[in-house]
């Protein structure tokens, strides 16, 4: 039987504000247990909650950049569950009246471009963390947990999917796509190892053409990439195996255990009912105006999709190409700063020079974009070296080394044209000295010669290797294939 996978995120992004969503408290990371954590977090008797204008704020600027219905009045609700690390007994979190409804995010897969509709994007506050660290132990010297209240009521932002995504790729493009997002708009610093930025996996599988969904399945808290692929690809496996086998899926929540990459089941799976949300007699409606939005619509950035449009219609750049330059806002700068200085007419040569030799030099240090040793006053002139011939990608590759070596010593770096003659490393040009070396190396290599006229088109590479490696790699690579066609023929 052919299978259909259906999938929906849920997904917690940590909203980067100073202070809780409904207290003072700081919410910066690290901090010693239980020390960020404040009478109003404490649920202390007598205290009241004071919402966050600027949690509100991202809120609001999320939904405008994946063209949501921001709710003109949106109310907090207490989700009533009994877990160590929830002080209160309850969370305030959002039910009916959500503040973003709806809007899309556009995401890349492989060469095809898919829209994954959003049902709704929700604020409330985390919980605590429960630790089981080894060697934890209680008064008594018995084995016991730990509960740090450190997180309890930092601003997270619950974006929810429809189910349309329809394999682990897809699902991974859209949560990277997310992040890219989120962090752009510069509310929420995408940090998952700190749990700024987790997704909730809704699974199920179904025959190809069956109308109805299956039984979903939900897997919780995924803090990478890898692992919410790893979790769905178990998780499909696991309920097809169960439903072919003669069994049922049931309904329930599960955690992925990345060592033994399998999901396991924790708790069966509640429903809304389950958890019976009210209004919270604390905290007033949020009512959010036109004025309002509009002074938030006022301070956006240019978002990324608009960017990849734009560079791909005026550019003529792929939409990989474009998608990996605005993969973060960093990255888009470095590629506008070169383009300011190189013009737009090399615009593809200056998206392969930093999606290759910049990012993968940059992978290799783990250095983030932002603090790339080479600027790109330095890198400018390696693109326009090649354009005017003086000399080949292959030698601008070894000068782009060159120059990485000096920055990351924290040598004074060298311009392109010193090293250029330092080195050398002008590119071989003159049609006579190039017919000369190609003489040399046919009457060298008379056997390859031989097989490229009999049709093995392989034998011409293996020529143009000869002549390359004959000129140090200097010669010019176009005029090296345009004179031994003419000879050959």
């Amino acid at each position: 039987m052919q299978w259909e996978v259906v999938i929906g995120l849920e997904t917690h992004a940590q909203l980067q504000t100073q202070s809780k969503i409904f207290s003072g408290a700081s919410t910066r990371f690290g901090a010693g247990p239980n020390t960020q954590a404040c009478a109003v977090d404490l649920a202390l008797p007598g205290v009241l909650p004071v919402l966050n204008r600027q949690a509100v704020e991202h809120a609001i600027r999320f939904g405008l950049a994946v063209g949501a219905k921001i709710s003109p009045a949106s109310i907090f609700a207490r989700k009533n569950y009994f877990y160590p690390d929830l002080p209160k007994g309850y969370q305030i979190s959002q039910m009916e009246l959500p503040l973003v409804v709806g809007g899309h995010l556009e995401i890349l897969v492989g060469d095809q471009v898919k829209v994954v509709e959003l049902t709704r994007a929700h604020m409330e506050e985390d919980a605590g963390k429960s630790v089981h660290e080894e060697g934890f132990l209680g008064p008594h010297g018995e084995a016991s947990s730990g509960i740090d209240l450190n997180r309890a009521g930092t601003p997270l932002l619950e974006i929810v999917t429809e189910p349309v995504m329809r394999s682990a790729a897809e699902a991974v493009a859209y949560a990277k796509a997310l992040h890219t997002l989120v962090v752009w708009l510069g509310v929420c610093d995408g940090n998952m190892q700190e749990g700024s930025f987790r997704c909730d996996a809704n699974v199920s599988v179904r025959p190809m053409g069956q109308v109805e969904f299956g039984t979903r399945c939900e897997i919780k808290n995924l803090n990478s990439f890898r692992f919410l692929e790893e979790a769905i690809q178990y998780e499909v496996r696991r309920q097809i195996e169960l439903i072919e086998d003669g069994g049922t899926v049931v309904q329930e929540t599960r955690l992925y255990d990345p060592d033994r990459q399998e999901t396991r089941s924790m708790r069966s799976k509640e429903d809304a009912n389950d958890y019976r949300y009210f209004p919270d007699p604390d905290l007033l409606p949020v009512v959010i105006d036109d004025a309002w939005i509009a002074a938030v619509r006022s301070k956006m950035p240019v978002l990324p999709a608009q960017l990849r449009k734009q560079w791909q219609s005026e550019f003529g750049l792929s939409a990989y190409d474009a998608q990996l330059l605005t993969q973060d806002r960093d990255t888009a700068k470095v590629f506008e700063a070169l383009l300011a200085i190189v013009g737009k007419s090399l615009a593809k040569a200056a998206a392969n020079l930093i999606a290759g030799e910049l990012a993968s030099s940059l992978n290799r240090a783990g250095i983030a974009t932002a603090n790339a040793p080479l600027k790109a006053e330095h890198l400018a002139p390696l693109l326009t070296r090649v354009a005017d011939g003086t000399i080949s990608n292959k030698i601008a590759k070894d000068i782009f080394a060159i120059l990485w070596e000096e920055a990351v010593a924290g040598k004074t770096i060298s311009t392109v044209d010193q090293v250029i003659d330092a080195k050398g490393l002008k590119q071989i040009s003159d049609s006579g000295e190039l017919e000369t070396m190609i003489d040399k190396v046919l009457a060298a290599n008379e056997k390859s010669v031989a097989e490229f006229r009999s049709g093995k088109e392989k034998a011409f590479n293996a020529l143009v290797g000869q002549i390359m490696k004959a000129s140090q790699g200097k010669a010019n690579p176009g005029q090296v294939n345009e004179l031994l066609h003419k000879k050959l023929s």
